[in-house]
């Protein structure tokens, strides 16, 4: 079984261990489950528009107590790229409240001035207007002095009944069409410095990791790009067509059809743990 070869398990956030304001099904039981064996849990999620201490609120009023030092987001590792890559730059935070919070408590120089602006981060953000777009345009075209990053690379967030909310990338997408300025990096999953951080803060061992989510082009690939185990589960965003027109190096080492599958699930014989490439087989538990 699965849980006989891991240590330590990713829990993304929506899609996975819920959607909306209801948990998923099986999700309160796994956690628990998972606790009780004596597993470490992260909840990890792209979304940058929360701070940690209230996705554990949500987490814990839904039934699945959680602590904020057990929660890392895309939010987290944005700020601490702009710390360790581009200290006392004048930063354009395109992005909802607590990333400005965030990124003002680490002590960066907030600034709208095109013309001052060293790095614009583009977010998720449901106040995106036509001045954020032209101060960006003027300090990334006009003034060609900034650089342009992200803090994910989602399309859009999950929502219940099939339907969704233009995410950070749609944003990206926009900044790039009238700049012509490509985007140099992004902080969320699938990229591998997001696990570094949480390695430092945790001491999980990424070849005893099982990372679980529900998109397979940043929680799987997430796994992929860190030697980490990738369980995909069904409940959000990927199907099984979806699965079967992806290509293979972004299939999953396991496919869960819900997160309580996961207490029953097999890894594949021929799975490497300490190997980023994804198996060949798949274990699917229904």
């Amino acid at each position: 079984m699965i849980l006989d070869e891991i240590e330590s398990v990713i829990l993304d956030l929506d899609g996975t261990v819920y959607l909306g304001e209801a948990a998923l099904p099986g999700a309160i039981r796994t956690v628990t489950a998972l606790r009780d064996a004596g597993k470490r849990i992260i909840f990890c999620s792209n979304n940058p528009t929360k701070h940690p201490e209230d996705y554990a609120a949500k987490l814990t009023r839904l039934g699945i107590p959680a602590d904020p030092a057990e929660v890392f987001t895309s939010l987290a590792a944005t700020v601490r790229w702009v710390l360790t890559t581009m200290p006392g730059a004048a930063v354009f935070p395109i992005g909802e409240q607590p990333l400005h919070d965030a990124l003002t408590a680490a002590g960066v120089d907030i600034c709208d001035d095109p013309a001052r602006i060293d790095l614009v981060i583009s977010s998720y953000d449901r106040t995106f207007d036509y001045r954020k777009l032209q101060i960006a345009f003027d300090a990334l075209w006009f003034h060609r002095r900034a650089r342009l990053v992200a803090t994910n690379p989602d399309r859009f967030c999950p929502f219940p009944g099939g339907r969704g909310e233009p995410d950070a990338a749609s944003i990206t997408a926009a900044i790039n069409a009238c700049t012509g300025v490509a985007c140099e990096a992004v902080f969320g999953k699938p990229e591998a410095g997001l696990l570094d951080m949480i390695a430092d803060a945790t001491g999980l061992v990424p070849a005893t990791t099982l990372m679980i989510g529900d998109r397979l082009s940043t929680d799987i690939r997430f796994a992929h790009n860190t030697g980490m185990i990738g369980a995909l589960v069904l409940t959000g965003e990927t199907d099984r067509a979806m699965l079967a027109a992806a290509p293979a190096a972004d299939h999953p080492h396991v496919v869960l059809e819900r997160l309580d599958d996961l207490l029953v699930a097999a890894l594949p014989a021929d799975t490497e743990f300490a190997d980023t490439e994804p198996a060949g087989t798949q274990a699917d538990r229904s």
